[in-house]
């Protein structure tokens, strides 16, 4: 591992201030207070009420009616196939780093107007225990109008040999700084981090090591961690739904070689596998619109269309800034779902062809049940409305038994983590049914947005 003079905090962001206090003591008072509430709320719901009309919900002639049958058709569905899902998670293992010589790297590090944090992240790929004589850093600097490149400019000097710098005069947009870096790269493999993201030293073996024992594999996903997670309420939400949302998922998906998103944070790619799909990435239109957002969705979708499988390494690790604020948030969330709309129509187009020779049957099953609960959860919604308002005690129902489905829920959190952060879990499930419906439903209307939002 190359010295680095100071030590290097890879996995957290060091707050030493009054409104770190503040935030411990306000951590406190939830994990107290949170599970207080959620018992509060179910004993209400069972003993405050008259069930006479809420009983009249569950009749069989309610079941009868084309949109309750709709209803619990995909429910059941949703679960059978979560219960698969659990299994296949549990079964996942990471890949081990296999003897012998290690192949060369080309690590790529794109940046726009970060300051400082592109540093951090440059001197933690830096710090890796990976071979010298087999890596190169390519960072480019996508004509920032801060002091990112004299941060940039400062580490190469200070480490010639390993790290290249590339200045754009000019903003060209994170996929045109992506494709500088992977045309000008002689690694084997590819590994791209984010400006705002910092690595383990071990990250750039593990990242790689699938690809290593199984030639099928064209790309793999890191493991995402928040950086930021104890400088807000916010922060500490999305780190629980980071291992939720991405880690459960990721796993499963990565049992049948489907992960459908290799995030921009961390990810690694074969270099035979990008190479004849470079140019197909680098100039993909939507709608007769350049692609410039979820460049990490279309170049997974790009690999998987070639017949290669794409997996997840849960010990590559790397922790990234997540927003602390809710607009920051929505931006961030609206950049994601237009991709994903985007993407998911790429999906369609080759998922159901024979594009690879095995496993193509549970993907499908994945993605149509993904497709499937868009717009069913939002006629769902509105049939919520329309039942507390005729019956106002669902609503207090409804309440307590989302606190009890994401206490559920937290368990695949507390199994990976076992912490007790898993309440942010809980508080995350109110905050987005009360704060976060409107973002996909605009997505949807305004996909054809590509601004970054966040930069």
């Amino acid at each position: 591992m190359r010295s680095i003079s100071s030590a290097f905090p890879w996995n957290q962001v060091k707050w030493r201030s009054k409104e770190e206090h503040r935030i411990q003591t306000l951590d406190l008072a939830l994990k107290i207070l949170v599970p207080l509430i959620l018992s509060a709320c179910l004993v209400i719901s069972l003993k405050v009420g008259s069930f006479d009309g809420y009983l009249e919900l569950l009749s069989r002639q309610s079941f009868g009616s084309p949109l309750m049958a709709l209803g619990a058709g995909f429910t059941l569905a949703y679960l059978a196939f979560q219960l698969v899902r659990t299994v296949l998670w549990l079964r996942y293992k990471s890949y081990p780093i296999p003897p012998g010589q290690l192949p060369r790297v080309t690590v790529i590090i794109p940046a726009y107007n970060e300051g400082a944090m592109v540093e951090k992240s440059i001197y933690a790929a830096v710090a890796s225990d990976y071979p010298a004589d087999r890596l190169e850093i390519i960072c480019i600097d996508d004509g920032s109008k801060d002091d990112t490149w004299a941060y940039i400019d400062r580490a190469r000097r200070r480490y010639p040999k390993l790290i290249k710098a590339i200045r754009f005069t000019k903003n060209r947009g994170k996929k045109e700084g992506l494709y500088a870096g992977f045309t000008r790269g002689k690694g084997e493999y590819f590994v791209t981090i984010d400006s705002d993201s910092v690595i383990k030293p071990d990250t750039i073996k593990q990242v790689i090591a699938p690809m290593l024992n199984d030639p099928q594999i064209g790309a793999v996903a890191g493991n995402v961690k928040v950086y930021n997670r104890s400088r807000s309420v916010m922060a500490r939400m999305l780190a629980v739904r980071f291992v939720l949302a991405f880690d459960f998922l990721r796993a499963s998906q990565s049992m049948y070689g489907c992960v459908t998103c290799t995030p921009g944070a961390l990810s690694a790619y074969r270099a035979i596998a990008l190479k004849p799909v470079l140019k197909q990435w680098r100039t993909q239109t939507f709608m007769g619109l350049p692609a410039n957002i979820g460049e990490d969705r279309a170049l997974t979708n790009f690999v998987l269309r070639q017949g290669y499988h794409t997996s997840y390494q849960r010990s590559a690790l790397v922790h990234t800034m997540v927003p602390e604020t809710y607009k920051g948030l929505c931006r961030m969330y609206l950049r994601w779902d237009r991709s994903n709309f985007r993407e998911n129509w790429v999906q369609l187009k080759f998922i159901l062809s024979k594009y690879r020779t095995k496993h193509r049957l549970l993907p499908i099953i994945d993605f149509f049940m993904t497709q499937i609960e868009f717009p069913l959860t939002y006629l769902f919604l509105g049939m919520l409305l329309i039942s507390c308002w005729l019956y106002p005690i669902v609503m207090v129902k409804f309440l307590a038994g989302l606190g009890v489905f994401t206490l559920v829920w937290m368990y695949y959190y507390i199994h990976h983590e076992r912490d007790m952060n898993f309440i942010y879990g809980i508080i995350y499930s109110y905050f987005a049914f009360f704060a976060l419906p409107w973002v996909q439903p605009w997505a949807l209307l305004t996909v054809r947005n590509d601004r970054w939002l966040t930069r």
